[in-house]
């Protein structure tokens, strides 16, 4: 097919389907091109990187160095709104602008903890499919080496063994010394 009847066959189509539209008046959608990304109000973000972020927030905020510091800065705080000179002090008992920051502080931490949780949980239930894939070859395998050796076993019994060859080897000697002596003394008399 030329470019130019292709042109025509697309010129004839839009003639029977003016602007897209289908018999149920509803816009032609094509399946060979990918739909325009539609505008969101929402911002939008990298989960991955939120992720991470919420892991190294969460880390750090079960460590000592965290409550540590937490307490001189609180120690710092109330300190400073009691023994400053009243027009320096930015929050006075009983301390209503502290409370407020711990609980924000508080508010943030939780759902940060909680999704560095859930991660770790896809983790290890990733993880622990894998160690069960893991551990069913390894039973497998071991099934089938515990065949092979008791079909070596089985197969041992019929093989001439070293100690077995000797004796027969032994018994064949003395069988042909005692003919040489039957032969030597037939031959004397």
């Amino acid at each position: 097919m030329t470019a130019e009847e292709r042109e025509r066959d697309r010129d004839r189509e839009r003639v029977r389907h003016p602007a897209g539209a289908t018999a149920t008046g509803r816009p032609r959608t094509r399946l060979d091109q990918p739909r325009a990304q539609r505008r969101s109000l929402l911002p939008t973000y990298d989960a991955e990187a939120f992720g991470k972020l919420s892991e190294r927030v969460a880390r750090f905020l079960g460590t000592g160095r965290f409550i540590v510091w937490m307490t001189i800065l609180i120690i710092a705080w109330v300190l400073w709104n009691v023994f400053a000179p009243r027009h320096l002090q930015w929050d006075h008992y009983p301390f209503i602008f502290l409370t407020l920051m711990l609980s924000l502080q508080a508010s943030y931490a939780a759902p940060l903890i909680l999704l560095a949780q859930n991660r770790q949980d896809d983790r290890d239930r990733v993880n622990l499919e894998q160690d069960r894939k893991q551990n069913e070859r390894s039973i497998a395998d071991t099934e089938y080496l515990t065949r092979e050796v008791a079909a070596l076993r089985m197969n041992l019994g019929e093989v001439a063994t070293r100690d077995w060859i000797r004796s027969e080897l032994q018994d064949l000697l003395k069988e042909i010394e005692e003919r040489r002596r039957d032969e030597g003394d037939g031959r004397g008399r």
